[in-house]
């Protein structure tokens, strides 16, 4: 089994699917409940009208400052939630194109540290067209594919999938990935590149399956959506998870190759 989004330099090899794992998924969903918990407050004055549609438990969960503060920046949010932010910058790998950088603060081992967003297809569901000249295809594991890419016919079809999916006004996915200003500052991971003999990973993907019991009013934070919406398996996400302690100004680098025997 493995994994692959482009030709590769590089080999990372694990024994067994579950040693594929830097953290557990508990650990994953923890660092994303809090981080979308604090963008969703930073959020409130947009927010009031869609949380007056969920229960009360839920809304006593943000509760409105009483002086409205100024709303900081997503970066700044996740710099201040995780102690670290990401950003987008020019690569500092000669023709690589763009890269992410970590911008602020620092990130221990074992942090999440960006996510691969794009539309989900299971196996046999159709990505030809999407796929051609398409370097953002990301192969799961399972050969669930997740398609990254922010331009031409991948973008209309994310913009498609997740206006589709709401649940009334509540989104149920983000597409500010597709902008240059995303509301989730996490959702850069496709735009991280691949580590070489001279740059050796910091980070590494790790996939999880988001619990039917995800909060609702988070999920607009998600930069996923499938492709059907009949898929009846749960929401596949990845994320990068950091190798070793990385500092602010360190590019980050991933292995596109992973093989589990």
């Amino acid at each position: 089994m493995y994994r692959i989004l482009t030709p590769f330099r590089t080999l990372r090899q694990v024994k067994d699917p579950s040693e594929d794992k830097l953290i557990t998924d508990e650990e994953v969903l923890r660092s994303l409940h809090c981080l979308f918990a604090c963008l969703l407050q930073n959020d409130l004055k947009n927010q009031t009208e869609l949380l007056r549609l969920l229960p009360e438990s839920t809304q006593t969960l943000y509760p409105a400052a009483q002086t409205e503060p100024r709303a900081l920046s997503p970066c700044s949010v996740m710099l201040r939630t995780m102690g670290f932010s990401v950003e987008r910058r020019t690569s500092s790998l000669r023709s690589a194109g763009t890269g992410v950088f970590l911008t602020g603060g620092r990130a221990p081992r074992g942090s999440v540290v960006a996510m691969y967003p794009g539309t989900i297809y299971q196996a046999g569901e159709p990505i030809f067209f999407q796929s051609i000249r398409n370097p953002f295809v990301f192969r799961c594991i399972d050969r669930i594919l997740i398609d990254g890419n922010d331009k031409s016919i991948s973008k209309i079809v994310y913009r498609s999938c997740s206006g589709r999916d709401r649940f009334g006004p509540l989104h149920l996915c983000d597409a500010t990935w597709l902008t240059p200003h995303p509301l989730n500052p996490l959702a850069v991971g496709q735009y991280i590149n691949n580590c070489s003999n001279e740059r050796a990973a910091n980070v590494c993907y790790q996939e999880l399956d988001v619990p039917e019991e995800f909060p609702l009013e988070l999920r607009q934070f998600l930069p996923n959506v499938n492709y059907r919406v009949d898929t009846r398996r749960l929401l596949r996400c990845v994320v990068l998870v950091s190798l070793r302690d990385i500092n602010e100004g360190e590019e980050l680098f991933s292995n596109y190759y992973t093989i589990v025997h």
